[in-house]
């Protein structure tokens, strides 16, 4: 074992900002991270066994105890559990006679839970082995159990064909469908790798910023800073080296778009990646990708191969003297915070994903604490478009405020789940009209996310965009027959609790405290005062430093706000307090363990 760990260490040359990968190869090596392993890490990296194991226990899919010859990550979104989740989950229970975080007691199978995997779009979803499974049925699980106890190969379980595009590749093998529906400007087939490359270098950097900032194009993750402008700041900050980020750590739960282009799109990525490097004065690339991606790994290398190998990458790239840049990929291991541009740079810096105070920003101090601009897989594949055909093309699309077009992952209650590149001012009808939802069957739509608002039919007319419902791009709808407090608001208050990084006490405290009055109230125990304690207690949540804590109050908020007649129904409405607390259901466990008669 001891070999097989320096073989791994020397790999990454002992640099111990380069954990997060050694800690990856570990995992995947031994199947867990024995204490052994980890003082040895220690020892060679010159750190404290305690800055270790910190990382360790902060990823989902690092263990300290042993997972199984094949573990099985079934996912517990919202969409999968409306989807026929618990049939599944129910049925991998009792074939394997464990329950979930246990593994067999033949070391054979280990059974877990996991956050939404990417998979929205095809969903029950489990990773086995860190390969996809998707579509699952109570019958599946019911095959695999028995293909995993005649000892068959991952390859061997899979029963349907591979999915369409790159995924039949030899390279990937996987069965995910990319499901694209609708293909833009940004998306379109006849793009041809390396022309914007070869075009910069007639150009300056300051032109390619000027074009850029022409297009009044938006960062697509959610927050929307101009693309031109964080450029432009990163390029006037001094530095000794400076980096581009790129972020694929897509793990709100409802999209996958970045899936789809890591699948189909990568070239045109890695053009963008090379482009804002040009422009900043970058020499080094980061691909940052969730590890629920893991399966993309080999065919992502290779093309950055192919790239080197074209002078795509390297150095002098394309004979344009002094344009260096190359491009390497990083994967996380588990935690949606890590999307977040400063707690994504700390995990890949080998530490707990703990979002940093700014200022100072990332382009100012980022990545080894030089000048860093993280930006997110679509932003950086529409630069390309941007530089092939020009800023005022780009913002002949969209509106005034956003520009453009904006790729949706559409999933829930329609007929046609999958991946649109629609133009920027799209009202919330018309989507419903695309994806094959009747709006009479459709109870509300979750925009952005759980991070989002969960909006009502009175409200499909409202506009995609910044200017009214900006959104990083997750659209969940949720028919008619959905229990939204029980099927969707929990879910996501359960996942926000998940997630937190645990830094901020509003962060760390309060959104539990929002999920036990939910339960209170889906108990029947709840009053009025419990509803105004929700409303009160999630404003508090906006002193948390970073998005996830400020906005994990939404799934609650947003639903009191345009879905109050349902927990109006819930509550007692004689009572004005109600503590929550039943007596008779704590003591009757002991009561008939005793013999005795509760005296209540």
């Amino acid at each position: 074992m001891k070999t097989g760990v320096r073989k791994i260490l020397e790999k990454y040359g002992k640099d111990k900002t380069r954990l997060m990968d050694i800690l990856i190869d570990v995992q995947s090596e031994f199947g867990f991270i024995p204490r052994e392993i980890t003082v040895q890490i220690a020892d060679d990296l010159g750190m404290s066994e305690v800055d270790v194991d910190q990382t360790i226990s902060f990823y989902h899919f690092f263990s300290q105890k042993p997972t199984g010859k094949y573990h099985i990550f079934l996912n517990n979104s919202a969409v999968a559990n409306m989807m026929g989740r618990k049939e599944v989950a129910d049925t991998f229970t009792r074939e394997l006679g464990i329950k979930f975080d246990e593994v067999t007691s033949d070391g054979l199978v280990g059974l877990f839970e996991t956050s939404c995997i990417g998979m929205n779009d095809q969903e029950p979803a489990a990773i086995i082995n860190n390969h996809i499974f998707t579509r699952l049925t109570p019958f599946r699980a019911k095959e695999i159990v028995r293909d995993i106890k005649e000892g068959k190969s991952i390859e061997d379980m899979f029963v349907a064909d591979y999915g369409d595009g790159e995924n039949r590749s030899d390279l990937i093998k996987s069965v995910v469908s990319n499901n694209i529906r609708k293909i833009g400007p940004i998306l379109e087939r006849n793009y041809k790798s390396g022309q914007a490359i070869e075009k910069i270098t007639q150009m300056t950097p300051e032109q390619v910023i000027d074009e850029v900032k022409k297009s009044n194009m938006r960062g697509r993750g959610g927050a929307g800073f101009p693309t031109g402008l964080k450029w432009e700041f990163c390029r006037n900050t001094k530095g000794e080296k400076k980096y581009i980020f790129c972020n694929a750590d897509e793990g709100e739960p409802g999209t996958f778009k970045d899936r789809v282009i890591l699948t189909e799109r990568p070239r045109l990525l890695f053009e963008g990646m090379v482009i804002a490097g040009y422009a900043v004065g970058a020499t080094e690339g980061i691909l940052y990708i969730r590890h629920e991606y893991k399966y993309l790994q080999a065919y992502l290398e290779s093309i950055l191969e192919k790239a080197r190998e074209s002078n795509y990458l390297g150095k002098n790239i394309q004979g344009k003297k002094g344009f260096n840049f190359d491009i390497r990929i990083q994967f996380g291991a588990g935690a949606y915070v890590c999307g977040e541009e400063s707690a994504l740079i700390e995990s890949a810096e080998g530490k707990r994903g703990e979002p940093r105070d700014r200022p100072p920003f990332p382009v100012e101090k980022g990545y080894l604490d030089m000048p860093t601009v993280v930006n997110n897989v679509e932003t950086l594949c529409s630069v390309v478009k941007v530089v092939l055909n020009g800023g005022d093309w780009y913002k002949s699309f969209g509106t005034t405020e956003s520009t453009g077009t904006k790729l949706l992952s559409i999933s829930g209650d329609c007929k046609f789940p999958g991946v649109y590149e629609v133009v920027w001012g799209f009202s919330i009808n018309d989507i419903l009209d695309m994806v094959g939802a009747h709006a009479e069957d459709v109870q509300a739509v979750q925009v952005g996310g759980p991070s989002g608002a969960i909006i009502a039919a009175n409200e499909f007319n409202r506009i995609l965009g910044y200017e009214d419902l900006a959104t990083g791009g997750s659209l969940i709808i949720i028919g008619k027959n959905r229990d939204i407090l029980t099927n969707i608001v929990l879910n996501f208050t359960e996942f926000f609790i998940e997630e937190s990084c645990g830094s901020c006490s509003t962060c760390r405290i309060i959104p539990t405290l929002l999920h036990n009055k939910l339960v209170k109230i889906l108990n029947a125990r709840g009053v009025k005062q419990d509803i105004d304690d929700m409303i009160e207690w999630g404003r508090i949540l906006k002193a948390s430093r970073c998005g996830l804590g400020q906005t994990a109050a939404n799934p609650i908020l947003s639903s009191i706000k345009n879905f109050r007649q349902l927990y109006e129904e819930k509550i007692q409405k004689n009572k004005v307090f109600d503590s929550g607390f039943d007596l008779s259901a704590a003591v009757k466990e002991s009561c008939k363990v005793t013999g005795r008669v509760p005296n209540i």
